[in-house]
């Protein structure tokens, strides 16, 4: 049975206990009433600490942590302030490893708090938004609590919402939160240049977020009958949907139909998903199984990085001395593409960082970080061209990184070669 509480008056301290590990849906799908509370009550509740993922709200604050403990699987977005701050800590894990942990118990989950979209017609609420690694750590929670708030869309693809035990809910009327697309320049347009020469007709397409990948889907105007397996959905998908080139036409696995985990972006997007038949939202033991990615011909993902080094190994977690990415799924969908039949694995990025004054293709990664091992290197995409690195030696993959590298950088990093590799 189901315990509904009222927004207005909405007092966790009776159901939260002190230390309680929380799981928070992540991203645009963060149940603000619920999270907003939480802060407004930790210290009567004694303490909890926080899982999640991307965070776009402005709930958690550093002085928080008077109170509250912050953790999560990668720092993104507004958790860069509680990195910054020393109060955020990592769990390094691919996303495809969450389910199996929190079943295990390895990854502890006390509470969950979700967000769902208010019933249809049927009387069948939705994820909205969000349906990724929830559903686990909520199978797993002692206590789960559902902000449901009809401002969301209805979306598909519920089938583990049915048999979910949800103890309390309170009902609310917020608009989601968006995202709002990051601005493209020169240097975006330049590499999506190059990386679309990958991409032909019927791929399918795993992209993240960030001006480099949405300027990447908007060079494949001219393509046909491209799908989309992807952990998240952005307005610039859409776009190509609205346009008939993302049709989903020749997918060899859930064909027709798009794919993805949770919905980032703003009103557009969202009004697309609601009630759509024509996507799925499904839960990270789908998005991110390699098998599921092995059997999609043609499955191109497109992830970026920190800094790449000159045999490939990838860093796409810490940028000097502040953790500001995450294992998250690269490898996952890196792997997936590896496995398909005609697929490929692009990693896009910028040269340089710093208005040009660090090289981001280095002889060596210094944080001795590797997101993405050399072994598992593929396609590199700059501004400067691709290097093809799948099959190539030491040598000659650090002759086509050079190449790829700003020209005010090449010859330090000739010279790194050339040290590293004689003999």
């Amino acid at each position: 049975m189901t315990i509904e509480l009222r927004a207005e008056n909405l007092d966790l301290t009776g159901i939260l206990r002190p230390g309680d590990t929380i799981f928070v849906s992540q991203g645009t799908a963060e149940p603000r009433t619920l999270t907003e509370a939480l802060v407004r009550q930790r210290a009567a509740i004694g303490g909890a600490r926080l899982f999640f993922g991307p965070v776009f709200s402005e709930t958690w604050q550093p002085e928080h942590a008077d109170f509250l403990q912050f953790s999560g699987y990668g720092v993104f977005g507004n958790a860069q302030r509680l990195s910054k701050a020393g109060v955020f800590e990592v769990v390094p894990n691919h996303v495809s490893q969450l389910p199996e942990l929190l079943r295990s118990g390895a990854l502890r989950c006390d509470v969950a708090f979700i967000q769902l979209s208010a019933p249809n017609a049927r009387g069948e609420p939705s994820f909205g938004l969000a349906n990724d690694f929830l559903i686990d750590a909520a199978r797993a929670a002692r206590v789960v609590i559902a902000e449901i708030n009809d401002q969301l869309p209805w979306t598909h693809g519920n089938e583990g919402l049915a048999d979910l035990r949800i103890d309390y809910c309170v009902r609310t009327s917020r608009p989601p939160l968006q995202l709002q697309r990051a601005p493209i320049g020169d240097i975006e347009r330049r590499i999506a240049a190059h990386a679309a020469r990958y991409i032909g007709d019927g791929a399918v397409l795993e992209t993240g977020i960030g001006a480099v990948p949405d300027a990447i889907l908007s060079a494949l105007g001219d393509r046909r009958d491209l799908g989309v397996h992807s952990g998240l959905m952005g307005d610039s998908l859409v776009e190509l949907i609205e346009a008939g080139v993302l049709t989903n036409a020749r997918k060899t696995v859930d064909r027709g139909l798009c794919t993805a985990g949770v919905l980032f972006g703003s009103e557009r997007l969202y009004r697309f998903a609601h009630d759509n038949p024509a996507l799925r939202l499904r839960p990270v033991r789908h998005t991110h199984d390699i098998a599921v990615m092995g059997s999609l011909d043609d499955f191109i993902a497109i992830n970026s990085a920190i800094e790449v080094d000159l045999t490939g190994q990838v860093n796409a977690e810490i940028a000097g001395q502040h953790y500001i990415g995450a294992v998250g799924g690269q490898l996952d969908f890196v792997r997936g593409a590896l496995r398909s039949r005609g697929g490929r694995s692009i990693i896009a990025l910028p040269s340089t960082a710093k208005q040009g004054a660090i090289s981001r293709v280095v002889s060596r990664i210094d944080s001795a970080i590797t997101t993405t091992p050399r072994s598992d290197a593929d396609l590199v995409v700059t501004e400067w061209g691709a290097a093809e690195l799948r099959g190539q030696t030491l040598r000659e993959r650090a002759r086509r990184m050079i190449a790829i590298a700003h020209p005010d950088f090449r010859e330090q990093l000739e010279r790194d070669a050339h040290a590293s590799l004689r003999g």
